[in-house]
C-alpha cells in the first residue's frame, strides 16, 4: 500500500474509533444548525461532527464533545456542503490562482475547476503547468480541465503554442487535473466537419484516452441541436456538459440528451435568468443544472460575492434554496465524479459553509477540511502570495507597430464596411454593414454612429498579421482601449475613436509585455500591467486588483464615455471565433459559423 493509500486507511480507522470508543471525541461540532440535506431536498436541525479533515457524523452530536472539543454555537445559521464552481478562468480575473483563492473562499466556494485554456494559448504546456503547480499550495481544493486543442481553429487565428492529442500523456496524468476541458474545437459543428474534419479525429483521440484513464470530458455547445449536438456528445466520450447555453430551449434540448447543462452567470455573461426557465416552467429535473462562473472579475466578487452570489440570484429567479444550492454542491460532484465532497455525510471532507440568511446566500463561515478558514468575510487562514517563474513573464514578442501597420484603406470617398455587433453581457455577436466615408484612402470611424474600427494584432512572434474589422456596440465617445486578453488565442486587441490613440493604445500594451491601457487624445488614461502571459498579474492582490479594475472601469466611463459593462471583457470575447456570428482575429474578420475570413471593406 502506497503511503497516499495508507494515510487514508488510518484516517479511517480514526473515525470509527472516535464514533465507537466513549473516550474518543470529535474535534469540532458545528451545533444546533439548520443542514442543508442536498441528497434529500430537506433542511432540518442537527449537529456537524468534525475530526481532522472529515465529518464524523450529522446528527445529534451531544456524544461526540470532549473537554477539548470546540463546539461552535449556529443555532439558527444553516450548514451547508461547501460550494463548487464547475467551470472557470483564473485568467478572465487576471489573478493568480493564490489571489483568486484568497477572495472566493470567504463567499463559500471550496473547490474550484478551472480551465487554464487561456495560458496554454499563450504558453501551452510550460505556462498551464505552472498555473497547475500553483494550486498544489492553497489550502481550497482546485482542479483543472486542460484544453485538448489549441489553437481552436487552425488556419484561422495565431496561437503562442499548438496542444493535441500527442499532449494529454503529459496533460492528463497530472492529479491536480480532472479531465479534457470544453471542447471549442468542435463547438461549430457543422463546419469542422466539413472544412476540418482531420481535428474531430485528434479530438476522438483525446477523449478516448481521457475516458481510458478515468477522466472527464466537458463540451462546448452553443446553438448545438438534433444531429449537431448528438454529435458534439458522441465527439466528448457520451457525456459531456456545456456552459455556452443561452435559451430556454437548448436548456431543455441538453437535459434531455443527459447534458451537464453549466448555468453561466459571470461578470460579462450571464445566461441563468433564461436558461433557468427550463425548470421554472417546464419542471424537468434539475439534477444536471449546475452554476458556473466561467468568467468573473475581481471587482464582482468582492462587491457581490462568488457562486453565493449566482445561488442568491438562481433562488431570486424562482428556484428552492435548497435545489440551487445542489447545483453548486451533489450535482457538480456527481457530474465530476468527486466521492468526498458535495454533501454533508459521514467521511465527507469537511469542506462547509456556514449560512446566517439563507435568502441573500450570506456566508457567517466556511471550513477547509475542517479548519475554520474564514469567518465574517474575511480569511482566517494565512495563504502566502505567490511570485510567478520569469519564464511566463516575456509572452509579447510583437515590435512596436507603425501607423500605416493598422489603417484601413479603401479607395472613393465612401466605403460599405462588414460591422461586428456586440451583444452585452454575451460571447455571441451579431452582423451587419455601415456606409463610411474614405478620407485620403483611409476608412474613417463613426462616432455618432459607434461604429468604429477594431484590429488583431498578432504577438507571439509567429505569424506577424494584423486582423482588421469594424465594431458597433463597444459605445466609445474618446480615445481607444487595447488589451492582450483576446479570447483564446490572446493577441492583442483594440479598438478607439481615432487611428493614432488606438496606436499608441498597442505599442503601450506591447511595452508593458501585456496589460490593457486606454488612451484619450495621445495620453495614457489608465493601464494595468499584466506580464503573467499577457493574462494575469502577481504584482497585485486581490484586494488590490479590484480597486484597479474598478478604477479603469470608471476611467473608461468618466475619459472615454464608454457606455458598456465591463467593457475589457466584453472587449477581449469579440476574438472567440467558436461562438457565432462574426469574430475578429490576426487573420481578419473571421465568419464564424462558416470557418471563412471575410473582406471588411465591400
Amino acid at each position: 500500500m502506497d503511503t497516499k493509500r495508507l494515510l487514508e486507511a488510518m484516517e479511517y480507522r480514526r473515525l470509527i474509533d472516535t464514533l465507537m470508543d466513549d473516550r474518543l471525541f470529535a474535534d469540532t461540532v458545528l451545533q444546533d444548525g439548520y443542514v442543508i440535506n442536498v441528497i434529500t431536498r430537506e433542511i432540518y436541525a442537527a449537529d456537524v461532527a468534525i475530526k481532522g479533515s472529515r465529518i464524523l457524523m450529522v446528527g445529534d452530536a451531544s456524544g461526540l464533545i470532549g473537554p477539548e472539543t470546540n463546539v461552535v454555537k449556529v443555532k439558527g445559521k444553516f450548514v451547508s456542503p461547501g460550494f463548487i464552481d464547475s467551470h472557470m478562468h483564473f485568467e478572465s480575473a487576471m489573478l493568480t490562482v493564490t489571489e483568486f483563492s484568497k477572495l472566493s473562499i470567504p463567499t463559500g466556494t471550496t473547490t474550484l475547476v478551472a480551465d487554464p485554456h487561456e495560458i496554454g494559448n499563450v504558453l501551452g504546456i510550460h505556462g498551464m503547468k505552472a498555473m497547475i503547480d500553483e494550486a498544489r499550495t492553497l489550502p481550497n481544493r482546485v482542479l483543472y480541465t486542460v484544453p485538448s486543442l489549441t489553437p481552436d481553429v487552425p488556419g484561422l487565428e495565431t496561437a503562442g503554442a499548438e496542444i493535441g492529442s500527442k499532449d494529454m500523456d503529459q496533460l492528463l496524468n497530472d492529479p491536480l487535473v480532472q479531465g479534457i476541458g470544453e471542447l471549442q474545437g468542435f463547438s461549430n459543428v457543422g463546419p469542422v466537419f466539413k472544412h476540418a474534419s482531420p481535428l474531430i479525429d485528434d479530438l476522438i483521440a483525446s477523449v478516448v484516452y481521457a475516458k481510458s484513464i478515468g477522466k472527464t470530458v466537458e463540451g462546448n455547445a452553443p446553438g448545438l441541436f438534433g444531429k449537431q449536438l448528438a454529435a458534439h456528445i458522441i465527439a466528448g466520450g457520451t457525456h459531456v456538459s456545456c456552459h455556452e447555453t443561452t435559451t430556454k430551449e437548448e436548456t431543455l434540448e441538453k437535459l434531455r440528451y443527459g447534458v451537464s447543462v453549466f448555468i453561466r452567470e459571470g461578470s460579462s455573461q450571464r445566461n441563468m435568468p433564461e436558461c433557468i426557465r427550463a425548470i421554472t416552467e417546464e419542471g424537468v429535473d434539475s439534477r444536471r443544472a449546475i452554476l458556473v462562473s466561467d468568467d468573473m472579475v475581481p471587482e464582482d466578487l468582492l462587491k457581490h460575492g462568488h457562486m453565493n452570489d449566482i445561488v442568491r440570484r438562481t433562488i431570486a429567479a424562482g428556484i428552492d434554496p435548497v435545489e440551487a444550492i445542489q447545483m453548486v454542491t451533489i450535482n457538480p460532484a456527481t457530474h465530476f465524479g468527486f466521492a468526498d465532497v458535495g454533501i454533508l455525510a459521514p467521511g465527507k471532507r469537511a469542506d462547509i459553509a456556514v449560512i446566517s440568511d439563507l435568502e441573500k446566500m450570506t456566508i457567517d463561515q466556511v471550513y477547509l477540511a475542517g479548519v475554520m478558514s474564514a469567518e465574517r468575510g474575511e480569511l482566517t487562514v494565512d495563504i502566502p502570495s505567490y511570485v510567478y517563474p520569469d519564464s511566463v513573464k516575456h509572452s509579447v514578442k510583437r515590435q512596436p507597430l507603425r501607423k500605416e501597420e493598422i489603417l484601413i484603406r479603401a479607395s472613393g470617398s465612401e466605403a460599405i464596411v462588414r460591422v461586428i455587433e456586440v451583444i452585452p453581457d454575451q460571447n455571441l455577436t451579431g452582423a451587419s454593414e455601415s456606409r463610411l466615408i474614405v478620407s485620403n484612402g483611409i476608412v474613417e470611424p463613426d462616432v455618432s454612429a459607434d461604429v468604429l474600427p477594431i484590429l488583431v494584432i498578432e504577438r507571439h512572434g509567429r505569424s506577424g498579421k494584423i486582423g482588421k474589422a469594424f465594431v458597433k456596440g463597444m459605445k466609445l465617445r474618446e480615445g481607444a482601449i487595447a488589451e492582450s486578453v483576446a479570447h483564446d488565442t490572446h493577441n492583442i486587441i483594440v479598438t478607439g475613436t481615432n487611428y493614432d490613440d488606438m496606436l499608441i493604445a498597442a505599442n503601450r500594451v506591447i511595452a508593458m509585455n501585456g496589460g490593457i491601457c486606454m488612451i484619450k487624445q495621445g495620453k495614457v488614461v489608465g493601464d494595468l500591467p499584466l506580464r503573467i502571459g499577457g493574462l494575469m498579474t502577481d504584482e497585485l492582490t486581490g484586494k488590490e486588483m479590484s480597486d484597479k479594475i474598478a478604477e479603469l472601469h470608471r476611467q473608461a466611463r468618466e475619459e472615454l464615455g464608454c457606455g458598456i459593462h465591463v467593457p475589457f471583457m466584453h472587449l477581449s470575447f469579440l476574438s472567440l471565433v467558436t461562438s457565432p456570428k462574426w469574430k475578429i482575429t490576426d487573420h481578419g474578420l473571421i465568419d464564424a459559423e462558416n470557418f471563412e475570413v471575410l473582406p471588411t471593406v465591400l
